[in-house]
């Protein structure tokens, strides 16, 4: 999925892509926890919301549910030449399995963000840990909206994204009847995340 949208180029005169015009997110799990609709959700809200340049791949496992799942998105104000990721400056994993294969495709400094209860094993002492899965079945009734949970914290964390961009994106995909349950989910997710950073200080 390549979303294109009027923005002001960061690149050179001739419009190459300068490295710092580039940041790379990928998405992971295992199969069934919605990071693909999560990634597309994203993409959306910054091609659209924002006015990116972004383009979003994604890697289904063997099977539907259970196995590796991962949705990638490259991002730019300007030009993107290359759409596949390269080094991430970004990576969610709410699996064990995840983090363990894709932590080495995080650059140095890149921020990663692991669901705390299911990722016991984080390769590095600097990371962002919050329980999605348990927020959303505990707080929203539906563990399926733990992708849109770990949405919220990803827009808090990072910033890579604007709230108002990430909740219409949310919103405009919710099958009827779930806006609500969808909304609160992104926004439990931005007050745990706010609250991980008071506690990070």
């Amino acid at each position: 999925m390549t979303t294109r949208a009027a923005s002001k180029s960061m690149g050179k005169k001739d419009g190459s892509e300068k490295p710092e015009d580039r940041y790379e997110i990928r998405l992971s799990g295992s199969g069934g926890q919605g990071l693909i609709l999560a990634g597309v959700i994203l993409a959306e809200a910054l091609g659209i919301g924002d006015g990116k340049n972004v383009v979003q791949t994604q890697s289904y496992g063997p099977e539907a549910r259970g196995g590796a799942s991962r949705a990638d998105l490259v991002v730019a104000d300007g030009e993107i030449y290359y759409p596949k990721t390269m080094k991430l400056d970004l990576l969610l994993a709410l699996t064990q399995e995840a983090c363990d294969k894709y932590y080495p495709d995080l650059k140095e400094g890149g921020t990663l963000i692991v669901d705390s209860t299911m990722v016991t094993q984080v390769p590095t002492k600097n990371y962002y840990g919050l329980p999605f899965m348990q927020l959303a079945r505990e707080e929203v009734g539906i563990v399926m909206v733990a992708n849109v949970v770990s949405l919220g914290a990803i827009s808090e964390l990072t910033g890579i994204v604007t709230r108002d961009s990430i909740r219409n994106a949310v919103l405009a995909r919710a099958p009827r009847g779930t806006e609500e349950k969808n909304k609160k989910a992104l926004e439990l997710g931005i007050e745990a995340a706010k609250k991980l950073l008071k506690e990070k200080r």
